[in-house]
């Protein structure tokens, strides 16, 4: 069998390590158990993903279905037991011994149904769901194909439907068939159509001479980069599309639109699965139901748990009642026992009263007296009743006075705690009002002093300001005499100047005209008198 396995799965064969495996305990029949740990290390783990699973699933079943089951009294054929158990390898949960739970056994009899046209029977299925509580809601390997083989399920239906079906959800679950049929390709070389049966798989498109995929012709492989477009009516062809690839394109054309659009969509979601490498969708399912039951197993833990604790807590409230009655109880004998003794008192002075009303009696010479003194002694005895019954209702209202008084108490303590914190924010909002108020003041005074000592500069400026105001009347008065002086000079000056001036003979040059008239200066004179001119002016400035 080790030999088998290793020659399916193309890994090479070591019998030096099997007998060395097994050289301790070489003797009597080899379990399941017992086998696994060398199928773990020596074979599984050196599984490459180049071999053919189904030729590995097939050697597999050829090894164990002739000791577990016998199909010749079931529907079905070996093959299509071959089929239903490759499902259930795939379908079953991860663990050893594997089993199929009952939502994964409704999941691929609803995928049955389904492929052989057959409607689904909610009721049926409730009923043998009432049946698999008595195996803990599993199947085996072996009894699901007795369940399918048997027709519990499938009653009315021929053997040729019943494999048709389990065939076409084998293709879907084992083969990773996402779409099959018939269309027509256009060829490469020759540029003619052929038909083809096409058949759709996650990475690739395989199309073979016809449905019984005997002669395949050619893959076209699926990748991230390729893409499918849809094509226009040409060449008497209609319903086209083209497939574009790295290398090469291929042109398809089918029968009608919806095919067309069925191909064209399914296609484009295994590019896109392609694309975010995911897997399948059925694989994708598998893995969202598994994921969803183990939430769900873990909700329900959490559930159990929080229902230990609420039992606990619900014992310990239990405890407390119980308590709380026997207390009460206690309560309530030791009330009694005081009512005893109360009515065993009454009773004592009923007795006494009695006696001493027969010893009145017998002195007949205080009859008044006695009859009076059974009267006292019988207000005095209803007067002790309402006594002790008044007693028995101050009591209670006493009691009930002293729960009103704590609660009261209590009330009070949590409004005066309460006050006392309100007291506290008003005294802390008081003391920084006040050094508020008190910052506010001392700026204020502050500013008032500052607005004082403006004020007071203000008037200084002020009468500085009139006093510059009188001096500058006073040097404008001087300044405007000066000048007038100053022009009455002028005249004299020039007047003389002009008659005392020696009369010389002119140059041949332009004849000058000045403010004294014609040829009265020399250039020479000129220019002295303008510099003299302009020292008076330069010295009058600095003195206005």
């Amino acid at each position: 069998m080790s030999h088998s396995l290793c020659t399916v799965m193309k890994i090479p064969h070591d019998p030096v390590a099997l007998e060395e495996h097994f050289k301790d305990d070489d003797k009597g029949p080899l379990s399941n158990q017992g086998y696994m740990p060398y199928l773990n290390r020596f074979i599984l783990d050196k599984v490459q993903e180049e071999f053919d699973v189904l030729e590995f699933n097939k050697m597999c079943w050829t090894l164990c279905y002739k000791k577990n089951i016998s199909t010749k009294h079931l529907l079905i054929s070996d093959d299509d037991a071959f089929k239903v158990w490759c499902i259930f390898n795939f379908l079953s949960e991860d663990k050893y011994p594997l089993v199929m739970i009952t939502e994964e056994i409704e999941y691929f009899l609803r995928k049955l149904m389904e492929a052989m046209g057959s409607g689904w029977s909610e009721e049926k299925f409730c009923d043998y769901k009432l049946q698999l509580h008595s195996k803990n809601n599993r199947l085996s390997a072996w009894e699901l194909i007795k369940l399918l083989g048997l027709g519990h399920f499938t009653k009315g239906m021929t053997r040729q439907t019943i494999s048709m079906g389990i065939g076409e959800v084998f293709q879907e679950l084992i083969l990773d068939v996402l779409k099959q049929g018939y269309m027509m390709k256009k060829g490469h070389k020759r540029k003619n159509w052929t038909e083809r049966w096409f058949v759709l798989r996650p990475n690739s498109l395989s199309y073979y001479v016809c449905e019984d995929l005997v002669e395949k012709k050619g893959d076209i492989i699926l990748d991230p980069t390729c893409c499918v477009e849809s094509l226009p009516d040409k060449e008497g062809k209609k319903c086209m599309f083209i497939i574009k690839c790295t290398d090469k394109s291929f042109e398809i054309s089918v029968s009608d639109k919806k095919k067309k659009q069925e191909w064209l969509q399914a296609i484009q979601t295994c590019l896109q699965l392609l694309r975010l490498g995911l897997p399948s969708p059925h694989r994708e399912a598998r893995l969202r139901r598994r994921e969803l039951r183990q939430r769900q197993m873990t909700e329900e833990d959490d559930l159990a748990e929080r229902m230990k604790h609420l039992q606990a807590a619900n014992e310990n409230k239990q405890r407390q009642l119980e308590g709380m009655r026997t207390k009460m109880k206690e309560a309530a004998a030791r009330a009694a026992e005081e009512e005893h003794r109360r009515k065993q008192t009454q009773l004592d002075l009923q007795d006494r009263y009695r006696l001493d009303l027969e010893r009145e009696k017998m002195k007949s010479s205080e009859l008044e007296q006695y009859l009076l003194r059974v009267r006292e002694l019988e207000d005095m005895y209803r007067r002790l009743e309402e006594a002790l019954e008044d007693e028995k209702q101050a009591k209670q209202d006493e009691e009930a006075m002293r729960k009103l008084q704590a609660s009261l108490l209590e009330e009070e303590a949590v409004k005066r705690a309460e006050l006392e914190r309100f007291h506290r924010q008003q005294q802390r909002a008081l003391s920084q009002t006040e050094a508020e108020k008190q910052e506010l003041v001392a700026e204020q005074r502050l500013k008032e002093r500052e607005l004082q000592a403006a004020m007071l500069q203000l008037e200084k400026l002020e009468r500085e300001r009139l006093g510059a105001l009188e001096q500058y009347q006073e040097v404008s008065m001087k300044l405007e005499r000066a000048a007038n002086k100053t022009k009455t000079w002028k005249d004299k000056v020039a007047k003389h100047e002009g008659l005392v001036r020696l009369i010389q003979p002119g140059h041949k040059g332009p004849q000058r005209i000045t403010n004294w008239g014609p040829a009265s200066f020399t250039d020479v004179e000129l220019e002295l008198r303008k510099k003299s001119w302009q020292e008076r002016k330069n010295q009058g400035a600095p003195a206005q």
